[in-house]
């Protein structure tokens, strides 16, 4: 699974700076695959080719939110998402909609730092 944000989110910004992924951002902000990642120029994601330094459309024009893609739910770095630790209203909770394994999780991690 991924983290979502939300309608609860009260904008305190709290959870930005705790992921290791860079895959928090404050509302209406435009998000790009190379930010706080190993990844640039053309990558292949699911089958397309895109620019990681791209500006992506924001997710949420109301709160903050979590690009899923970039998400994996700090495995490979931290014991729980982080997110959802220092969030005062717990509004960072699991994404039912996207499901993924441990493994998966590690594996984008992996891809989204360029390791081994």
């Amino acid at each position: 699974m991924a983290i979502k944000i939300t309608d609860e989110c009260i904008n305190c910004g709290a959870c930005e700076p705790e992921c290791p992924n860079n895959a928090i951002y404050d509302a209406g902000t435009a998000w790009r695959f190379s930010d706080g990642t190993n990844l640039s120029g053309i990558i292949d994601f699911g089958g397309s080719e895109v620019d990681a330094e791209a500006s992506q459309d924001a997710v949420s024009d109301e709160v903050y939110y979590i690009v899923s893609d970039k998400c994996t739910e700090c495995k490979g770095f931290h014991d729980e998402p982080q997110c959802a630790a220092v969030c005062p209203v717990d509004c960072c909770v699991d994404d039912e909609d996207i499901r993924e394994t441990e493994e998966e999780l590690l594996a984008k991690k992996a891809w989204l730092h360029q390791e081994g």
